[in-house]
C-alpha cells in the first residue's frame, strides 16, 4: 500500500485525485435525479419490454443506465462526442477551422467554444426526439402511461432538463481534464460502465441459478473475458519501433549526437475513441425516428441500423476503421516528425531525410493502424455474439442459406448483457491504463515509488 500512501503524500496530486472522485460522485448523483413528468413504473416496464438488443443498449451503458431511467443525465457525453466528431471533420474541409487549429492555444479555445455550441444544439435535437419517443412509446407498447401530461409543455420541459444535464456533464468532464487526473469524458463513460457491472453480474448469476444460462457457457464466458482483457492490454501497450540515428556534430570543442533511439508507433493510436465515435453516429438516427411519421423511410433506416443487422455491422466496422485512421492523422503527423528529425541531424538508417522519411514513417503507420483498426472492430463486434448474434438472413441471395447453416448461438446470440462485451472491457481497461499511467508519471516526477517497483505501467500514449 506504499503507492497509495505516496499519492496522498503529494498535496497537488492528492487534490487532483480527490477532485476527480468528487466530480464523478456528482455525476453519479445526477444519474438518479428523474426527469419531470414521467411515470417511473411505466418507464421501467417499457425498458423491460423494449429490445435491449438495439443500439440504445450500448448508449444506455455509456450513460450508466441514465437513459433507460430517464434521469437528467440521460444524454450523457454523447452530444459532446458527436459535436467533437463534427468539428474535427470540418477542420479537414473548412479552411477557417483549419487555420484555427494551427493558431495554438487561442485557436484551440475557439474550437472548444464551437464544440460547446454544437453540444447544445445536438442536445436539443436529441432531447426533443426522446420526448416524442416517450409520448408515442406508451401507445405502441400496450398503452403504457409513461408521460403523465403529453404535449408541448412536457416536450419543452424535457428539452430544457436533458440539455441542461448534458451541458453539466460536459462541464464536469472538462473540469476533470483540466484540474483532475485523466481524461474527463473517458472517465465519465468509465464511471457509467462500472456502475452497471454489479447489476449485470448479479443478473448473470441469477440466470445460472435458474437454468437460463448453462454452467459450461458461464465458465466459457469468464475465460473469454480474461482472454479479451489480456488481448486489450497486450495491444494497447504494443508499438512498432522505428530506429532513428543522430549524426555526430562539433559544437566548439565538444561532440554532440551519435546516439541511436527509436520512434514508438502505437498499434492503436486512437485508443477507444474510434469505437465511441462510430457508436455515437449510429445511435443518432434512433433519437430522430420519433419525429417522423410511422411507416416513413426513417423507420426502415432505424430497423436496418439495429444491432446485429448486416447494414449496421457494415457501417460499424467501416466507421471504426475510418475513425482509427482519422484520429491517428490528427494525433500524429509524419511530416512534422521528419522535419524535426532533419533539423536535429536525425535520420532513419537507409532512408533519405525529409520527404522520403515522412513517406517511410507514414507507410509503417498505415499498416500498423490497419492492424489496430481490425482489432478494434473485432472487439466491438463481440457484444453482438453475446447478446443478439449476427442476423444474416437480410443479406441478399445467401442470407437464408447462411441463417440455416450457422449455429444458433451465432445467429441469435447468448442473451448476455453488454457489460461483458468487448466494447465495455476495452473502455474499462484502456481508461484505467491511461489514468494509472498519469498517476505513475506524477509520482515518478516527484521521485516517489509508483504502482510497480520493478516495471512501469504505460498507457496508450506511453
Amino acid at each position: 500500500m506504499d503507492w497509495l500512501k505516496n499519492i496522498f503524500s503529494i498535496p497537488d496530486l492528492r487534490k487532483r485525485v480527490l477532485f476527480t472522485f468528487g466530480l464523478l460522485a456528482v455525476y453519479r448523483v445526477g444519474g438518479h435525479v428523474p426527469t419531470p413528468g414521467i411515470n417511473g413504473a411505466a418507464l421501467k416496464e417499457l425498458a423491460e419490454q423494449s429490445a435491449a438488443n438495439s443500439l440504445m443498449g450500448l448508449y444506455d451503458m455509456f450513460s450508466g443506465g441514465s437513459l433507460s431511467q430517464m434521469t437528467v443525465f440521460a444524454l450523457g457525453v454523447m452530444p459532446y462526442i458527436s459535436a467533437s466528431i463534427i468539428l474535427q471533420l470540418l477542420t479537414v474541409v473548412w479552411p477557417y477551422l483549419e487555420r484555427l487549429s494551427k493558431e495554438g492555444e487561442l485557436g484551440r479555445r475557439k474550437i472548444t467554444q464551437y464544440t460547446r455550441y454544437g453540444t447544445i444544439l445536438l442536445s436539443v435535437v436529441q432531447a426533443l426526439g426522446i420526448a416524442f419517443f416517450l409520448e408515442n412509446a406508451g401507445q405502441v407498447q400496450g398503452g403504457l402511461n409513461i408521460v403523465q401530461n403529453p404535449g408541448w409543455a412536457f416536450r419543452i420541459m424535457t428539452v430544457l432538463t436533458l440539455t441542461t444535464g448534458s451541458v453539466l456533464v460536459m462541464w464536469l468532464g472538462e473540469q476533470i481534464t483540466e484540474r483532475g487526473i485523466g481524461n474527463g469524458m473517458s472517465l465519465i463513460i468509465f464511471a457509467g460502465i462500472v456502475a452497471g457491472i454489479p447489476s449485470g453480474a448479479l443478473n448473470t448469476f441469477r440466470q445460472v441459478q435458474t437454468g437460463q444460462l448453462d454452467l459450461l457457457v458461464f465458465v466459457l464466458l469468464v475465460i473469454m473475458m480474461v482472454v479479451v482483457i489480456a488481448a486489450v492490454v497486450f495491444v494497447e501497450r504494443g508499438h512498432r519501433r522505428v530506429t532513428v540515428q543522430y549524426a555526430k556534430r562539433m559544437v566548439g570543442r565538444r561532440v554532440y549526437g551519435g546516439a541511436s533511439t527509436h520512434i514508438p508507433l502505437k498499434v492503436n493510436t486512437g485508443g477507444v475513441m474510434p469505437v465511441i465515435f462510430a457508436s455515437s453516429i449510429l445511435a443518432f438516427p434512433q433519437t430522430l425516428q420519433p419525429m417522423f411519421p410511422v411507416g416513413s423511410f426513417m423507420d426502415s433506416v432505424v430497423q436496418q441500423l439495429n444491432v446485429g443487422y448486416p447494414l449496421y455491422n457494415l457501417l460499424y466496422v467501416a466507421m471504426i476503421i475510418f475513425f482509427a485512421y482519422f484520429y491517428t492523422a490528427i494525433i500524429f503527423n509524419p511530416d512534422d516528425v521528419a522535419e524535426n528529425m532533419r533539423k536535429y541531424g536525425g535520420f532513419v538508417p537507409g532512408i533519405r531525410p525529409g520527404k522520403r522519411t515522412a513517406e517511410y514513417i507514414d507507410g509503417i503507420l498505415a499498416r500498423v493502424t490497419l492492424a489496430g483498426a481490425v482489432y478494434l472492430a473485432l472487439i466491438a463486434l463481440l457484444p453482438q455474439l453475446l447478446l443478439t448474434g449476427f442476423h444474416v438472413e437480410p443479406i441478399p441471395f445467401i442470407g437464408p442459406w447462411l441463417d440455416a447453416a450457422l449455429p444458433n448461438f451465432v445467429t441469435n446470440g447468448l442473451n448476455m448483457g453488454f457489460y461483458f462485451g468487448g466494447t465495455s472491457l476495452l473502455i474499462l481497461v484502456g481508461v484505467a491504463m491511461d489514468t494509472v499511467q498519469q498517476v505513475e508519471s506524477q509520482l515518478i516526477m516527484r521521485h516517489y515509488d509508483g504502482f510497480m517497483k520493478k516495471t512501469r505501467i504505460r498507457g496508450r500514449r506511453g
